[in-house]
């Protein structure tokens, strides 16, 4: 199973279940995966941000991939960002060993100039190795590395083997629309571009030019015939499913508890057993618990798939 330049649909970003004790909730990791597939994902990718990766131990990601890519039907993108190349190279060599379709590596972010931006991702390809195919975070917002679209098409126009961008500034309608007119004018080489933020912006994204989401908000299948509505045309139709999910979107965003509405959010939903996270952890209150509650019966109105 791989991935390519032109990959659409939805990527769901995959969160790591937890049990209250800490330990990896593995029969979890297998509801998640069999979740992402069921509802209509094009691909899953693990270990990223929202994965909780760095509270993780070298063996227990390794872990994660196994599983996960011995289960999935899809392809499967391995998050490998680490503070050195080694243990970046390590866990990406072993990932691709055991199946995974390809990597994904975001900036550190003690990156300013657009020169240091483009020698570290020379120096992160040469680490991974050239095989290896490799998706491209643009995540300012959260990394405080700032690609411009200059650089970021140098970046795709050293590295063939770099196969997709994931799109996360914000704003970033015009970074999307102006990459696409650069491969328009054959200034550019193709390829995917997914977007995150939650699905903030899934609302005027594909009509930019943007192939889907990578994401994990905890609708997946919303994400996905959202994307399909905005293929085959149908844009009020498209606006009106974004429009009943907005509020709960929105509520995700908050810096700082995005991860735990998520994770509260599949748990409601019967996916993942404990809304558990790694320490250090900002949990939701239980006030917050009850206004996710509100905002999810709201949605049902709208939406059966939010009725619990």
């Amino acid at each position: 199973m791989t991935f390519s330049s032109q990959s659409k649909g939805v990527y769901a970003i995959a969160t790591t279940p937890f049990l209250d004790d800490g330990s990896i909730d593995f029969d979890s990791v297998d509801r998640l995966t069999d979740f992402y597939q069921d509802s209509g994902c094009s691909g899953i990718t693990i270990l990223g941000i929202m994965g909780e990766a760095p509270k993780l131990e070298p063996e227990e990601s390794r872990a994660i991939v196994k599983r996960v890519v011995a289960r999935a039907r899809v392809p499967v993108i391995v998050g490998v960002s680490a503070p050195g190349f080694a243990a970046m190279r390590s866990l990406a060599r072993s990932s691709m060993d055991m199946g995974a379709a390809g990597v994904m590596i975001a900036p550190p972010p003690a990156l300013r100039t657009d020169d240091q931006i483009v020698g570290y991702f020379g120096q992160a390809v040469e680490a991974v190795g050239e095989d290896v195919p490799w998706v491209l975070q643009d995540y300012p917002l959260t990394l405080t590395v700032v690609m411009s679209p200059g650089v970021i098409a140098k970046i795709m126009s050293n590295h063939p083997s770099c196969l997709m961008l994931k799109h996360e500034d914000w704003p970033g309608l015009e970074k999307i629309s102006k990459l696409r007119a650069l491969q328009k004018s054959g200034e550019l080489r193709e390829f995917s571009i997914l977007c995150g933020n939650g699905g903030m912006f899934l609302d005027f994204e594909p009509e930019r030019g943007a192939d889907g989401a990578m994401t994990g908000y905890g609708f997946p299948d919303m994400l996905n015939e959202l994307v399909q509505l905005f293929a085959d045309g149908k844009r009020d139709e498209a606006h009106d499913l974004f429009d009943a999910h907005l509020p709960l979107i929105r509520y995700e965003q908050q810096l700082g508890v995005g991860l735990a509405v998520r994770k509260h959010v599949l748990k409601r939903r019967g996916i993942i057993t404990t809304d558990a996270q790694r320490r250090p952890a900002q949990m939701l209150t239980p006030t917050a618990k009850a206004e996710v509650d509100y905002l999810l019966a709201r949605m049902a109105k709208k939406d059966k798939r939010a009725a619990f």
